[in-house]
């Protein structure tokens, strides 16, 4: 990190408080974080379905100033992958989201915090105890379809990044937010 906003030349140790202070930044925006998961979760996001999640979190990475790009899985270009797992699905219209964030001065090692948007079938609604697409806190935890697995994890990664900011300092090395598609089945969208 780049910590020459606060101070501390680039390059050098960060103050004894870093830590705290993002910690702190972590705890301000708790409700934000699970206010944005629980609204992701609220997105149904199986298999080849996932458009509606993947553009809250286009949009959600393009606020905080990301580059974004956005293409759709190319089943042609996939099947000549030899880690390609077996298409049988159309991949028209499901596309993975990634938002970069560059340094003005690239001086530290880049990082790739890649997630899947993509959740397994609900099975027979009756079996459930609310809709699975309603995202509810009880006794602590956080429920419905995907929320562990992992849209959780996305939302933290986005939130991450804006403590570490929050608490003034700016990541020195490119950072590449991934959100893809077609994990549970292939593990294509992130091939």
């Amino acid at each position: 990190m780049d910590s020459s906003a606060n101070g501390t030349p680039a390059g050098t140790a960060l103050p004894e408080d870093a830590r705290d202070r993002i910690l702190a930044a972590v705890d301000a925006a708790f409700d934000s974080q699970l206010s944005f998961t629980q609204e992701l979760v609220r997105h149904p996001s199986l298999r080849t379905q996932e458009s509606g999640a993947q553009q809250l979190l286009f949009d959600a990475m393009q606020q905080r100033g990301l580059e974004m790009d956005r293409w759709e899985l190319d089943t042609e270009e996939l099947s000549a992958h030899p880690g390609a797992g077996a298409v049988t699905v159309s991949y028209d219209g499901v596309a993975n989201v990634v938002g970069t964030w560059q340094p003005g001065v690239e001086k530290g090692r880049s990082l790739i915090l890649n997630g899947h948007v993509d959740v397994v079938p609900e099975g027979p609604k009756s079996q459930w105890t609310a809709d699975p697409w309603d995202s509810y806190v009880k006794d602590g935890w956080l429920y419905g379809r995907g929320s562990g697995d992992m849209k959780a994890g996305l939302a933290a990664n986005l939130f991450a990044f804006d403590a570490v900011r929050a608490a003034g300092y700016e990541p020195a090395g490119r950072i590449h937010f991934q959100s893809v598609v077609e994990e549970e089945c292939t593990g294509n969208g992130s091939l």
